[in-house]
């Protein structure tokens, strides 16, 4: 599907050319799409499930959508508000305009602690700076406590999926990568994996310097940070080391601690199907004097890396939106052919197509706007009502509009215009001229997995006219 002509030609775009060739590799890899399929069929019964417990689930999403549309529109009033409100209970804010300057005050305050070992919930966030990377680099040993982001971590792969970061595996895959590490047997069953995985990192949390972690909202009223997730990873993260990090979106604010009430049942249901995630934290600064446990130092890491390129698109800044839950990629058919890390992104799938060519650049990743059927099946699970397969079409005019789709492509689509515009300059070169220009410039793209179309030797209108001459003759 992917390499139809649903794409246009890009010319000396290797990341485009490479999107293209891994999406051509794995959509016919059976295994792949049989896994996938399958892993994303058990997240859509569950998630079934858990939106037929809303009473008006579509008065539920349109509440959403307002209150991120406000929370945009003041973004100057609610940022500095959450600063006020944390500062205030004793934390501390660093405001990063990129991802070097975020890993570079990271590294600072890991330098300023002497600090060797990090331990790190999932967070995408991090992904998105390549923080373990960075810190690795640096001499910082820095360990991933999510199951799945710990298996992609052993695998040297980035996170496959948003909420799933290795939903691109079996069970099997796994048992083996566990036996070839650990020593476990090869046919371990997913709770003895489970197991090998506590036994050997409850003892990091205990023993790690600082504790990193994303965060799912921001509290603007509270000044706090509100983690949402499964396996309690996070709070152990964020209580066994002295210092605690959290690297959140700008985006990622909310106006009041009872919005609360409404996103956390959002963002479980159309995530896994759940009424709430197992665990759900509010974490408000550092340990205060009459509090036990928690990190004496607490800083959270404001990150932009090209949010408010996005915020000043006045029709596309509602991708800002985006609360992470996964739902358009589970429902997005390129993104279930095609997989995760074939965008080559942070985000994937169509919230990632939306959002990424204006974090990283219209030039390199406008391909992605282009990764999609626009059978509109995004916007309609989206529980933030993000019209995202508009959003994908409007990056295409700005692609088009700013002439990053190189001169190729705009000579043809002048063309192509021009031909459609005057229907006797398309029937001025007959079949023989159209179906060479396919077989010459169209057969690699359009005929590797199927037969070319066959042009008539005459047009309709041709065949129509000599047909009306035909009948007036007799």
């Amino acid at each position: 599907m992917v390499s139809s002509p649903l794409f246009p030609i890009f010319e000396n775009m290797s990341i485009a050319e490479d999107f293209l060739v891994q999406a051509d590799e794995k959509a016919f890899d059976e295994k792949h799409r049989q896994t996938i399929n399958h892993n994303i069929g058990k997240y859509d019964a569950a998630v079934a499930r858990g939106l037929s417990r809303f009473e008006n689930l579509e008065a539920t999403k349109k509440k959403a959508h307002v209150i991120k549309w406000r929370v945009m529109e003041n973004l100057d009033k609610f940022l500095p508000e959450f600063e006020s409100n944390f500062q205030r209970r004793g934390g501390k804010v660093i405001w990063a305009n990129d991802a070097e300057e975020a890993n570079r005050e990271i590294l600072n305050i890991i330098q300023r602690k002497n600090a060797k070992t990090v331990i790190k919930s999932k967070s995408m966030t991090t992904e998105e700076i390549h923080l373990n990377e960075f810190l690795e680099q640096n001499g910082v040993e820095s360990l991933e406590s999510d199951l799945g982001e710990y298996i992609v971590q052993l695998l040297g792969q980035p996170p496959y999926h948003i909420v799933t970061p290795a939903m691109h595996l079996t069970k099997e895959e796994i048992a083996a990568l566990f036996h070839e590490r650990f020593g476990t047997p090869v046919d371990a069953t997913p709770e003895q994996l489970t197991q090998k995985a506590r036994e050997l990192l409850r003892e990091k949390y205990l023993q790690a310097d600082v504790g990193i972690t994303g965060g799912n909202f921001l509290i603007a009223d509270t000044g706090s940070i509100a983690l949402t997730e499964n396996e309690g990873n996070a709070r152990l993260s964020t209580t066994f080391p002295k210092v605690h990090i959290a690297i959140v979106g700008i985006e990622k604010i909310i106006p009041s601690i009872t919005d609360l009430d409404l996103f956390w049942p959002l963002l479980a249901s159309h995530g896994t199907g759940q009424n709430l995630t197992v665990y759900n934290t509010i974490l408000s600064g550092p340990r205060q004097a009459d509090e036990t446990d928690g990190p004496e130092e607490m800083y959270v890491v404001l990150l932009d890396n090209g949010r408010t390129n996005l915020l000043a698109q006045k029709e596309q800044r509602q991708g800002l939106y985006c609360i992470r839950c996964g739902a358009c990629l589970n429902a997005c058919p390129i993104y279930k052919n095609v997989g995760g890390h074939t965008y080559n992104t942070t985000y994937s799938g169509p919230i990632g197509s939306v959002i990424t060519p204006h974090l990283k650049g219209m030039e390199d990743f406008k391909h992605l706007s282009y990764a999609s059927s626009l059978c509109g099946k995004c916007s309609e699970v989206c529980p933030a009502k993000i019209d995202i397969h508009k959003m994908l079409l409007l990056n295409r005019r700005d692609a088009a509009a700013t002439h990053q789709n190189g001169k190729v492509e705009d000579i043809g689509w002048k063309l192509w215009k021009k031909g459609m515009q005057k229907r006797n300059l398309i029937d001025f070169f007959g079949g023989k001229v159209k179906n060479f220009i396919l077989r010459t410039f169209f057969k690699k793209k359009w005929s590797k997995y199927r037969d070319l179309p066959e042009v008539a030797p005459k047009s309709f209108a041709s065949q129509w006219e000599a047909q009306k001459k035909q009948k007036t003759e007799r």
